[in-house]
């Protein structure tokens, strides 16, 4: 298996939803948000950072593409 990175506006994209859940998590209450919240966060922003999406993987090995 690839790893296939993600381009530049992908990753800016995914950092841009992953700010909207964390300013939600933080307008809530870290306390009072619940933990599932945290794992979209956190995904998005490592995928962010370093252009390798789980979510992209996982769909390609799910409908076994082939990366262009």
């Amino acid at each position: 298996m690839t790893i296939q990175k993600v381009g530049a506006p992908i990753r800016f994209f995914l950092f841009v939803i992953s700010a909207v859940i964390w300013a939600g998590i933080w307008h809530t209450g870290f306390a009072v948000a619940s933990w599932v919240l945290y794992i979209p966060a956190i995904f998005l922003l490592l995928a962010a950072i370093t252009g390798i999406c789980p979510g992209i993987l996982f769909s390609n090995k799910l409908f076994k593409t082939k990366p262009s």
